[in-house]
């Protein structure tokens, strides 16, 4: 080979490996684990906020992107089961959502790959991480934790029926933040001149039962703080409300959704529109021992106008004025 042609070839090999570098990375495919505690949580707002967030961040599902799904199908004793699957498939990092059970069976079930909560409960007193600002192990996101606006919902139903003067507040004490979140409502009510009743409910075969103590108390509304037991009986709640004529009010907009009367609270979807930029970080090579975890910075209020007219109420004029969405 004469020096000409050496010096061709060997321009085309230089030229060349940067191309081929970039073509490998290019090929890379992340695959992201998601565990869920409820039935069809792959559908929600939530799941769809987060996919989309992903996309805008340049990942594309079945290009450089796998999604690797496992719901409980609200059984949390099968959560390790569907963690271990998940593992078993290598996932570069691992999304917790449906509460503060899901997160913990992901810790417990690996130390290793990353895992993002997409909103729990109270992270450090669950044993999640050691602090929100250094979570200090594998596992960092968002916490959806905001006991006090609680007692917000009971200002939003004296606003909306100003000679209401008890409640009944349905609640899983099981929960890790219900008992914070009752002791928020109870000082609310103190203020409002309110007197609560708190019913408890741990299981969906206790609802009917749960009603009748709601029912015996009397009230003139209903508070039910959000969990996912209590999401995943939102419809038949909201139904034995509307068919015993009881205003409502929840903590999330998917209660109001199905009949609900009114909810405020944590955006949620605005949370899982926000864990997607931890996954982005985490596939960047970030660690999650350093990713501060982040608490709710936007709420909403939403009220069912269809739901009001049912049950011969008038929502005052300023209060669906603050409204973020009417539901008609």
């Amino acid at each position: 080979m004469d020096r000409r042609t050496f010096l061709f070839v060997f321009s085309l090999g230089a030229l060349s490996a940067p191309l081929a570098a970039e073509a490998q990375q290019a090929e890379k495919v992340y695959r992201v684990g998601l565990l869920a505690l409820l039935p069809g949580a792959d559908a929600t707002r939530q799941m769809k906020a987060l996919k989309a967030r992903l996309r805008d961040l340049g990942y594309i599902e079945g290009k450089n992107l796998v999604f690797e799904f496992r719901s409980a199908e609200g059984r949390p004793e099968r959560l390790a089961t569907l963690a271990a699957e998940l593992l078993q498939l290598g996932p570069d990092v691992i999304i917790a959502g449906g509460g503060t059970l899901t997160a913990q069976t992901a810790k417990q079930a690996t130390r290793i790959v990353p895992v993002v909560m997409a909103g729990v409960g109270d992270a450090i007193a669950s044993g999640l991480v050691a602090t929100l600002a250094r979570p200090g192990g594998n596992v960092t996101g968002l916490s959806a934790l905001a006991p006090d606006i609680a007692g917000k919902r009971l200002e939003f139903l004296r606003d909306a029926m100003p000679t209401v003067n008890q409640v009944a507040v349905l609640a899983n004490p099981i929960t890790p933040f219900v008992a914070q979140a009752l002791k928020v409502v109870a000082d609310a009510a103190r203020a409002l001149r309110i007197q609560i009743h708190v019913v408890e409910m741990t299981a969906p075969d206790q609802l009917d039962r749960a009603f009748e103590a709601v029912l015996s108390a009397k009230p003139g509304a209903l508070l039910v703080l959000e969990d996912p037991l209590t999401f995943a009986l939102r419809t038949q709640i909201a139904g034995l409300a509307a068919q015993h004529r009881l205003p409502s009010v929840f903590g999330s907009r998917d209660y109001v959704e199905v009949g609900g009367l009114m909810s405020y609270g944590t955006d949620l979807a605005d949370l899982s529109s926000r864990a997607a930029i931890y996954v982005d970080k985490i596939l960047k090579g970030a660690n999650p021992a350093d990713l501060p975890v982040e608490q709710p910075t936007k709420f909403e209020l939403v009220i069912n106008l269809k739901t009001a007219k049912a049950l011969g109420l008038t929502i005052p004029t300023p209060l669906l004025a603050r409204a973020d969405e009417v539901i008609e």
